[in-house]
């Protein structure tokens, strides 16, 4: 099947980030969140360099990767398409990485990404300080596992404090929040004590002297659960690019 025309990729983009900004405004002042407290992290994995550009030219700024390589790549061809030079900074857009971090990797998340919202281990955590030299602070959240799930990284509840605090005192970096990566539930009540979970956790955390602004939760399927229960940055893939490719599209 030969691919759909430029002029209908902008089009569906264009219609597809309508509506999720419009949900998200909507369910923002459902549940009586503050005007901007709801931030939407476009995540553009394995989609094109052409697709991200066009959705940065209809306002969205935020992006995300999950992969380095990948994203280090498509950081410079975005801005190559936005600005003719290759160069991130100019396109005005904040990058954020959402994958596992490799140790082999921080170097390059350190150096391109704005955002790390994957540190799961002090090890990882040591290593993007000390690669984010003569740089801006990194500012990092924690991935949390509250659920146990083997399938998925971050860290158990038990020892997030103790990261927690650790990441705190590191130089280059600084720790925001906490991300989470539930397990899929349709019952939004379900959906809803996790994400409840969370913020209480960023609460104690902050009461024990921590200052936690970010809760990174919330997909395309439970979003309005996640901004119910405090979410700022909500990470949205398939709902804006349209469903993702086995491979680069």
């Amino acid at each position: 099947m030969p691919p759909p025309p430029p002029n209908a990729v902008a089009r569906a983009l264009a219609e597809r980030f309508a509506r999720v900004t419009a949900d998200i405004e909507r369910w923002r002042a459902q549940y009586g969140r503050a005007p901007g407290a709801v931030q939407l992290i476009a995540v553009g994995k394995l989609h094109t360099a052409d697709k991200v550009a066009k959705l940065a030219k209809l306002g969205q700024r935020d992006f995300a990767e999950n992969y380095a390589q990948e994203g280090v790549e498509k950081i410079a061809r975005v801005a190559e398409q936005l600005t003719g030079r290759a160069a991130p900074a100019s396109a005005d857009l904040r990058w954020h990485f959402i994958g596992h971090i490799q140790s082999r990797k921080c170097r390059q998340v350190a150096a391109h990404f704005d955002w790390v919202h994957s540190v799961d281990s002090l090890k990882v955590a040591r290593r993007l300080s000390g690669s984010r030299l003569g740089s801006a602070p990194l500012n990092v959240l924690i991935q949390v596992n509250l659920q146990g799930e083997a399938s998925k990284h971050g860290v158990a509840e038990a020892e997030l404090p103790g990261l927690a605090s650790a990441v705190a005192e590191l130089p280059n970096l600084r720790l925001r929040g906490l991300m989470l990566l539930p397990a899929a539930e349709e019952s939004p009540a379900k959906q809803r004590a996790v994400f409840a979970r969370c913020r209480a956790i960023r609460d104690e955390l902050n009461a024990g002297g921590l200052a936690l602004d970010h809760l990174s939760m919330g997909m395309s399927g439970d979003l309005e659960s996640a901004i119910a229960e405090g979410a700022t940055m909500v990470r949205v893939g398939t709902a804006l690019f349209g469903p993702r490719p086995a491979t680069r599209d």
